[in-house]
């Protein structure tokens, strides 16, 4: 229950800086914010669950189940690999919440770059993190997001 409580609360404080300042400052500000709890949240995982540094693809894909967003996105991984893995949003929050008040989708995307980079060079730094298609890019139905990591050797 105090997830969703804490994603209505994130819903609705970027709405409102959007509304205040417009959605590049929100963008801006959300960024910022996804600098520091990224890392923060993969370092909690990793201690918590006993992923180990250093784990390449096989401990970044077992991180990504234990993220807040696992619990309330639609998401999969696809893909898997010793090397590379394909993450995908199927349904997001964020982007449900937008389309249900006729908003067109959020342009998440440098946002994505942030979150899911840092999340995984956290878990290990040696992992690359791209991105396949994210808002404002134009993406199938099926998914919003889709983020490619690959472990550099």
């Amino acid at each position: 229950m105090e997830i969703i409580k804490d994603t209505f609360k994130t819903i609705t404080w970027f709405q409102t800086v959007e509304k205040e300042y417009g959605l590049e400052k929100a963008i801006e500000l959300d960024v910022d914010q996804w600098k520091r709890f990224t890392i923060i949240e993969a370092k909690r995982i990793m201690k918590r669950f006993n992923i180990p540094e250093h784990g390449g693809i096989p401990a970044l894909v077992k991180a990504l189940k234990y993220r807040v967003y696992a619990n309330i996105n639609v998401q999969e991984i696809v893909e898997i690999s010793e090397k590379r893995c394909v993450f995908r949003m199927n349904n997001c929050r964020v982007q449900y919440a937008r389309n249900t008040r006729n908003l067109p989708d959020f342009p998440c995307k440098p946002v994505g770059v942030i979150e899911y980079g840092d999340f995984a060079k956290t878990i290990d730094p040696r992992i690359k993190t791209n991105c396949i298609c994210c808002p404002p890019d134009s993406h199938p139905k099926e998914y919003y997001c889709a983020w490619e990591f690959i472990l550099e050797d």
